[in-house]
């Protein structure tokens, strides 16, 4: 099980949740489900950029997307963290994943009109526009949710939008150990979630990638609301969003059980949900059943990082999204490194 997974445990709520019913968009290059894992669950709208490709050549938005809502597989660790979700791919980037405020705020919108609940802006810009932030108040107006990463994968020298908009859940990466990525992000952070060397699909339906960020942050993000509106789906976008927060474990750490199954302070009246075996109830939260075996989230830390150490040492053999520190990003640009490239029009 990768160390997302098992630090996260979204394991531990599927007997209530899985996200069914729930479409989140993802805003960005675009998806590619030749693996199969959004199976029936996968929608696309027009590509927005002209002249850009019909399928995802940058991988992000395929990593993104399998991180939400990739279905279980039997016979690995893998899965999104909301695997019944619903994906409505919302392309707005060219074939390298660069990308304009204007194309972006197009994209939320034609989100948020396509009856997307929870909107995972991945791809960034460095600066605003007013048809980004009119998009954003458009979206949140009509009920959703819109979740961006605090800053582009390899550049934190200035804000990103949209998550610099008060309106959007501004998230930030951790470490398998907790604590926050080598980048110091600039800019408001309302949560965290796991984001150095995560794993999920690429394009052209071949193995696994690793990379790190926090766009891949924002997507954990995202699944875990997808999990939210599948056990509570009368919740507004507001209310979702302080649920979100106010749930959070940790320095803003996300965290899924907590999210779908406390009760608030506001809520002290209505009773709690039935949680699943071995689980409990805390006055602020639930607390984690005990640690099942070598996948749970406490020796999940050693096992990541001999795991990346391995990962390391054959990748030159391996099929390896390069980390967001060596992604290409600039402010208004996502630009995928050479290497990356290289493999993924082979893989194409």
């Amino acid at each position: 099980m990768p160390w997302p997974q098992a630090h996260l445990r979204p394991d531990t709520i599927w007997p209530l949740t899985e996200g069914a019913g729930v479409t989140v968009a993802v805003v960005g290059s675009g998806v590619d489900d030749a693996s199969g894992l959004l199976a029936g669950r996968l929608s696309r709208k027009a590509r927005l950029f002209d002249g850009g490709p019909a399928t995802d050549c940058a991988g992000h938005g395929t990593f993104t997307a399998g991180l939400i809502a990739a279905a279980r597989t039997p016979g690995t660790g893998f899965s999104g963290i909301a695997p019944r979700a619903r994906i409505l791919d919302v392309p707005v980037t060219d074939r390298r994943g660069n990308t304009t405020p204007d194309l972006l705020g197009a994209g939320i919108r034609v989100a948020a009109d396509g009856g997307a609940r929870v909107i995972a802006v991945v791809a960034v810009a460095g600066s605003d526009s007013p048809s980004l932030s009119g998009a954003v108040r458009y979206a949140v107006a009509k009920g959703a949710v819109v979740i961006a990463p605090v800053s582009a994968d390899a550049d934190t020298r200035g804000p990103a939008y949209p998550a610099a908009h008060p309106q959007v859940l501004s998230v930030a990466a951790t470490t398998p150990g907790g604590a926050p990525a080598r980048l110091t992000p600039v800019g408001r952070v309302d949560l965290t979630a796991p984001g150095e060397a995560v794993m999920g699909p690429g394009p052209g339906g071949k193995g696994q990638f690793t990379a790190s960020g926090p766009s891949y942050a924002a997507a954990l993000v995202a699944g875990t609301a997808a999990l939210v509106l599948g056990y509570r789906p009368d919740l507004g976008g507001a209310a979702l969003a302080h649920r979100l927060r106010a749930t959070a474990s940790g320095p803003a750490g996300v965290d899924p059980v907590a999210a779908v199954t406390a009760v608030l302070p506001e809520e002290q009246k209505v009773p709690a949900p039935s949680l699943p075996s071995g689980t409990r109830a805390t006055a602020t939260g639930v607390a984690m059943p005990p640690d099942p075996g070598p996948s749970a989230a406490g020796p999940a830390y050693l096992v990541s990082a001999g795991a990346l150490a391995v990962a390391l040492g054959v990748a030159g053999a391996a099929v390896v999204v390069p980390g967001g520190r060596r992604r290409g990003w600039r402010p208004g640009r996502y630009q995928a490194p050479a290497a990356e490239r290289k493999h993924t029009t082979e893989a194409l």
